[in-house]
């Protein structure tokens, strides 16, 4: 437990604010650090009884006489602070681990991790379990701190949290009943630095399981199969591709077990990756005994979620989608599979080493691609050297620009950048709004 202990929490982001206002009222002492300030944030937490120093020697703050440091995911893992942490042997953990602490008893916890489809599939697992009417709480890397959650959480609830490898690889005693791992692809190496890594970091989902645990793994993925071959769990699949696995598709339709739970023309959000996403939810509800008419009930209806192939507008017939979400290359091979028609790709970003190579068996529809932002020469290296005309602009906002321009009837404008956003943006959600902002401007 963390009461009455000394807290650092370094970073004063979403997380590290709502951890430092749940310790407070554990009789915790706590000090939070950042790099850049936030008046309206520092103005509460200091009525909280919270110090607040912004430095860019923060390491300087850390002594012994504190009890652990609360890790913002976003802070590099060789941050000095950390580095300081691990020689003094400070423990290093997150707000995760710590809301995980005051879990009352008999809390069902769902984590789902993977390199794509984490966001879909917590929201349809999430959507599923409210609409059977059962006590079900949503947080984690899809928005919602896990501190904001726990005092509305109570004995006997569901909990269903999204997990991004950077969370997860500061878990200690954290620990699931059910963990989903949608897919495994070579990703977040700037913040890793070797995929051995950030492999190691998905492994935590699986902490502290036994046989009486439950792992839902995409029978496609042989990195995931590899990832789990050694784990206690108990395990069931899903397969897009062959009539495998506990969760599957045969004749257009999705079956779980040998029954039908319903057809693919039924559900709105479309693409192979959407079925494995709604393939993974469904295994995990099963496990609640929801009925099948509940899961069609929400599936039938269920958007999508914002920022993942989400359909922004049609204008003068051409159709524009905000996929703002795919910062990287196995995302954007996604998104680009969702569609048959002539598509207008915009691609760029922060240069986190991706291939570009590796999208161009998924360009075939792709008439022609608009490169922005620090990896814009690399994009039109690859798109020259495979004669994909190219463009290149300094915003996004000339690239809309210059998509529309460029686009004829019934094209597809797809943002999609296969990189992250820090160039130009806060977030990929950021990116996202500003592009919708932008094509609703568009005449």
């Amino acid at each position: 437990m963390f009461d009455n202990k000394k807290i650092l929490i370094l970073g004063l982001a979403r997380s590290g604010y709502e951890a430092a206002k749940f310790l407070k009222t554990k009789n915790a002492e706590i000090i939070i650090t950042d790099l850049k300030e936030d008046t309206e944030k520092i103005k509460e937490l200091e009525l909280l009884g919270i110090k607040c120093i912004i430095t860019d020697k923060q390491e300087e703050i850390l002594d012994e006489t504190f009890d652990c440091v609360v890790k913002n995911p976003g802070v590099p893992i060789d941050a000095p602070l950390i580095k300081k942490a691990e020689r003094i042997n400070i423990p290093v953990v997150n707000e995760v681990e710590v809301a995980h602490t005051y879990l009352p008893k008999d809390v069902k916890v769902i984590g789902i991790t993977g390199s794509n489809g984490k966001t879909t599939t917590t929201t349809i697992i999430y959507e599923i379990l409210k609409k059977a009417g059962l006590k079900v709480h949503l947080g984690g890397n899809i928005g919602i701190p896990a501190c904001k959650l726990i005092e509305n959480i109570k004995e006997g609830d569901y909990l269903v949290i999204e997990l991004s490898s950077h969370q997860l690889h500061d878990f200690k005693n954290f620990k699931t009943d059910i963990s989903v791992l949608t897919n495994l692809t070579e990703t977040h190496l700037e913040h890793f630095y070797t995929y051995d890594a950030y492999i190691k970091a998905k492994k935590k989902i699986f902490n502290n399981h036994t046989n009486t645990d439950l792992t839902i793994i995409n029978l496609n993925n042989q990195e995931s199969l590899n990832l789990t071959s050694f784990i206690k769990s108990s395990k069931l699949f899903f397969s897009s591709k062959e009539e495998k696995g506990d969760c599957y598709i045969k004749n257009n339709k999705i079956y779980y077990k040998e029954e039908i739970i319903l057809s693919l023309s039924d559900i709105k959000i479309k693409g192979i990756h959407n079925y494995e996403n709604i393939m993974a939810a469904i295994l995990a509800v099963k496990e609640f005994n929801i009925s099948t008419e509940i899961i069609n009930e929400v599936l039938k209806e269920f958007p999508g979620v914002e920022h993942r192939i989400e359909y922004v507008k049609s204008l003068n017939n051409r159709h524009v989608y905000n996929d703002s979400k795919s910062t990287n290359i196995l995302a954007t091979q996604t998104a680009l599979l969702s569609f048959d028609a002539p598509t207008i790709l915009l691609l760029g970003g922060v240069d986190r080493n991706q291939d570009f190579e590796e999208l161009l068996p998924y360009l075939k529809n792709t008439k022609k691609i608009i490169a922005y932002g620090d990896a814009k020469n690399k994009v039109k290296i690859f798109a020259a050297k495979h004669y994909i005309p190219c463009e290149i602009e300094e915003t996004l906002e000339l690239s809309v620009y210059n998509a529309y321009e460029s686009s004829e009837e019934n094209d597809v404008i797809l943002l999609s950048p296969a990189a992250a956003s820090w160039d130009q943006f806060k977030d990929y959600e950021e990116r996202g709004k500003e592009f919708k902002k932008i094509v609703h401007t568009l005449k």
